[in-house]
């Protein structure tokens, strides 16, 4: 991710400066004293062992006030004054992010405690370059969680890491114009197709709807969101093989993709859209839907926008016969934990801490990032912030196949498929083929 991060290697996602939207005084007043009791027991736990410095590797997030990983530290230290914490500053960049980090791990040294990217658990932990948290933190601790967040961050029966932030697909509509044309906010693709012919009809915009299509993992994060829609899913029961087939929901999926270009729903360019791409037609007026991640509310909203008090939120479309809603693809950043760190009392300490009420409601109300513990997120206080957070309860989480240590292979085959379905390069089934033995063939391999 590029900061504020590309949720999960997303790489078109451009970091979005966010202004703080809510003081945390009073916020925090009913919140904390969830925590106070652990918190308490916590810091005895290390007073009698004296002052101990750890390091956190962490990447910059972009805001337009003060640096929340200091804002963090500062207030991780008030209540653990015999904890320092050591900001390193790491790469912006992902993929950067992660080879340095697997290089210093690997040669036995890096930073106590990481940020990075849901998607590295099987990754990290196939290799041993991140602790099993489960071993050090209790069932207790795991259900505080937003449902799918722990097993994103799970492999082989640990989970690796600890959800900091949450990132989530979200579609954004024009509220003026399903006013002005009487038309509900969709429910289902299908009613997202017929919503967009009508406004198409009436040219009120040049597209119906926009989304993530190109040649890389945005659109893997996309289609993880038909696929489940429709029933199905990547992997088989035991991870090691793929479940691509006909009759599992992935040639829908992908029949559905490729027939929002050719009904001219959306634009003939599509599979070449990444972020940027998606989020500039919809804040030029150009869309009546967008697919897009938690930024785009506030991007909207933006000096220049053309949109700006048009857009409303809400959460994913399903397909007609199932449940709403349809599933949002999580993004978002875990922190994990050196398994060669000398301090990990220390920096259990502190995840406990960043991943409890005190600091997801800093998070959450200062820097509008979605919290991941479930009381936060369904704070009153907390859902007032902004409209996006609004919406957050109302969602369902899908990850990504992130479960095999050869998942960038494995995406690999789904986005290059799929961006060649959107682009009319090869039919749904061809494709579908094709995603199959690739996705069958990166399991086959060991690399990180």
């Amino acid at each position: 991710m590029a900061s504020k991060f590309l949720p999960s290697s997303a790489s078109g996602r451009r970091g979005v400066s966010r202004k703080a939207v809510l003081g945390t005084t009073a916020a925090l007043a009913g919140l904390t004293a969830l925590s106070a009791t652990s918190a308490a027991s916590a810091k005895r736990a290390v007073a009698a062992s004296g002052t101990t410095t750890i390091t956190w590797w962490a990447s910059p997030i972009t805001t337009s006030g003060p640096d929340v990983r200091k804002v963090w530290i500062n207030a991780f230290e008030k209540a653990y004054p015999n904890i320092k914490v050591k900001l390193v500053s790491a790469p912006t960049n992902t993929d950067t992010n992660r080879a340095t980090l697997t290089t210093q791990i690997s040669g036995g040294g890096g930073p106590d405690v990481f940020m990075g990217d849901v998607i590295w658990p099987a990754q990290f932990g196939a290799h041993q370059l991140a602790l099993p948290l489960n071993k050090y933190l209790p069932k207790s601790y795991w259900s505080t969680f937003a449902p799918g967040l722990v097993a994103g961050a799970t492999y082989k029966g640990n989970v690796y890491g600890a959800p900091l932030f949450e990132d989530q697909g979200f579609l954004y509509y024009r509220k003026d114009l399903l006013k002005k044309d009487h038309l509900a906010v969709p429910k289902t693709w299908e009613q997202l197709v017929s919503d967009s012919k009508v406004i198409l009809g009436k040219h009120q915009t040049k597209y119906g709807y926009v989304f993530q299509a190109a040649d890389y993992e945005g659109a893997t994060c996309n289609f993880m969101e038909f696929l489940t829609d429709a029933g199905g899913k990547v992997l088989n029961s035991s991870g090691k093989g793929s479940a691509l087939t006909a009759n599992g929901g992935a040639l829908k999926a992908l029949s559905f993709e490729r027939q929002l270009v050719s009904s001219g729903v959306s634009p003939t360019a599509m599979s070449t859209f990444q972020e940027p791409q998606a989020m500039t037609a919809f804040q030029n007026g150009q869309s009546a839907f967008l697919r897009n991640w938690d930024y785009a509310y506030a991007t909207s909203q933006a000096k220049g926008s053309k949109v700006i008090g048009k857009v409303g939120v809400a959460p994913m479309p399903t397909f007609a016969g199932h449940s709403y809603p349809g599933y949002s693809n999580i993004g978002g950043w875990n922190l994990y934990v050196n398994p060669h760190s000398k301090n990990i009392k220390a920096d259990i300490t502190f995840v406990k801490w960043m991943t409890g009420v005190q600091a997801q409601t800093i998070q959450a109300t200062q820097f509008s990032q979605i919290p991941t513990i479930n009381v936060v997120r369904k704070s009153p206080k907390v859902i007032k912030s902004n409209a996006v957070l609004a919406i957050v309860p109302k969602t369902r989480l899908v990850p990504r196949p992130a479960q095999t240590p050869n998942y960038a292979a494995v995406s690999q085959a789904i986005y290059q498929n799929v961006s060649s379905v959107v682009a009319g390069q090869k039919s749904p089934k061809a494709a579908l083929q094709s995603m199959n033995s690739g996705v069958n063939k990166a399991l086959g391999g060991t690399g990180l």
